[in-house]
């Protein structure tokens, strides 16, 4: 594999862990309010190579006991399966963050992860938005997620448009009987689509009105904010 960075320390990207963060090339969905874009639309070099992000993260042992692999999509990338079974091999905590559209390659990677997080971005219906062609192979994932031992959160970045009051009952359904919902805060900035850096988002007391939706349909419900 390769890699278009790496974020050295990060204490949030991984639920009571220290991790290094690694971000893959690409991606499937074309989210207008995406700020990991210029990796997303022509990721360019120089890229880290996979043997040298196991250097990396094996010099830092005494910092961190996990590793975060997102992107981009990092189940784009058909080896992904095989680096975190390095990773683990390596003796870290993994955690893989994905939109889901890759179900077979996921299934792949179950075996050498702790956690997941997978993103609902939206109801089902407005998929389209952000440049899905289906969403089938989607919910084979949030149903595999469901069904498996491995720990994981389902996750959405609650941006104005894309998110709206009437959409929250339609995730919740689409998630129900999950362990796990967390919402988290959209920050404007340099996003795919201009607009969207211009986007105010919402006050905590409406994110705060989303989760007690939500909280009828997931165990847990957290807040990010």
């Amino acid at each position: 594999m390769r890699f278009s960075g790496i974020e050295k320390t990060s204490l949030v990207d991984f639920p009571d862990r220290v991790a290094s963060v690694l971000f893959t090339p690409g991606c499937n969905l074309r989210c207008p309010y995406c700020y990991n874009w210029r990796i997303v639309l022509e990721p360019k070099g120089p890229f880290l190579s996979e043997e040298g992000a196991l250097q990396i993260l094996r010099s830092r042992r005494k910092y961190i006991d996990a590793v975060v692999v997102t992107g981009g999509e990092p189940t784009i990338h058909r080896d992904l399966p095989q680096f975190l079974r390095r990773l683990k091999d390596e003796g870290f905590a993994v955690k893989l963050d994905t939109n889901g559209f890759f179900p077979e390659i996921l299934l792949e990677c179950l075996p050498y992860v702790d956690y997941v997080a997978l993103d609902v971005k939206t109801s089902p219906a407005k998929y389209m938005l952000l440049g899905a062609k289906e969403i089938d192979s989607y919910l084979q994932t949030v149903e595999i997620l469901k069904g498996e031992p491995v720990d994981y959160e389902f996750r959405s970045t609650v941006v104005p448009g894309i998110i709206e009051e009437e959409d929250i009952p339609k995730m919740g359904e689409l998630v129900e009987g999950a362990k796990r919902f967390v919402f988290q805060q959209f920050i404007p900035g340099d996003t795919l689509d201009k607009k969207f850096s211009r986007v105010q988002p919402y006050p905590k007391s409406k994110i705060a009105e989303f989760a007690e939706l939500m909280r009828k349909y997931v165990d847990e419900v957290i807040m990010r904010v």
